[in-house]
């Protein structure tokens, strides 16, 4: 089993029953007690659960930082690239798609359709880079301060912009999905730009795959009934599910 697998086992599993053993990962991942630590120990690192005496417990992630692009670039780049072909599923030619910042959304820009023609807006340069040669997109990119890293654009002259710009489908990035908080992030002038995105575009939904999944960054975006729905690459916990079922929202799976 790959690492990949084995990180998403282990996810599904606290998500549905809170705890887990060492032991009890040893037989459900058929690895040793060694790599299981290992892998416990990563993934306490990105925030997605707490180690305890003898295996884990699911935790809402809170607080911390963010890891670096260069670090998320090379995880889960397989069921991001999963991920991003759900997403484009959604897209139909002559709409205006906003794409939001991130490796998920840098994945999503790679997977549009050479076919596609329409108008995509986004505060990312490593997005806009992706589809400036498409000679059927009319590309338009916001201003801003940009942040090192994921080249992300925001302040005030990024909000400005996407506060006359009125998307047909925007697909945002998150610093972590919870069921009773909703979407969080880690920048508040980058939350300031994505609530305005929100709030022009006709459907949206938000980009996020298993890690993010019940973490608690430190700037609530908005709650998940603002949203159309979930697109992540894993089975989600139950409360998550059913406030997106409340919410009227959809969840799809890559």
């Amino acid at each position: 089993m790959l690492p990949v697998e084995r990180h998403k086992a282990i996810v599904n599993s606290l998500n549905s029953a809170g705890v887990i053993s060492t032991e009890g990962l040893v037989q459900l991942l058929g690895v040793s007690q060694e790599t299981v630590r290992r892998d416990l120990a990563l993934l306490e690192e990105r925030g997605t659960l707490r180690r305890v005496h003898g295996g884990a417990a699911s935790v809402v992630a809170r607080g911390g930082e963010e890891p670096s692009f260069t670090e998320r670039s090379q995880l889960e780049h397989e069921a991001k690239e999963e991920l991003a072909q759900a997403a484009v599923s959604l897209i139909q030619t002559g709409q205006t798609i906003v794409i939001d910042i991130g490796t998920t959304a840098v994945e999503v820009a790679r997977a549009i359709p050479h076919s596609f023609r329409g108008t995509v807006a986004t505060p990312s340069l490593l997005v806009a880079a992706e589809l400036a040669d498409r000679p059927d997109i009319d590309l338009l990119v916001c201003g801003g301060r940009v942040r090192k890293g994921d080249l992300a654009c925001a302040n005030a002259h990024a909000k400005a912009f996407f506060t006359d710009l009125y998307a047909d489908l925007a697909f945002v990035s998150s610093g972590g999905v919870d069921a009773e908080i909703g979407l969080t992030d880690f920048h508040l002038d980058e939350v300031d730009v994505r609530k305005t995105i929100l709030a022009n575009s006709a459907h949206s939904y938000v980009l996020a795959d298993s890690s993010k999944i019940g973490r608690v960054a430190p700037h609530r975006v908005c709650t998940l009934d603002t949203l159309d729905g979930l697109i992540t690459d894993f089975p989600v916990a139950q409360d998550i599910a059913q406030a997106f079922k409340d919410a009227g929202g959809v969840i799809l799976t890559a």
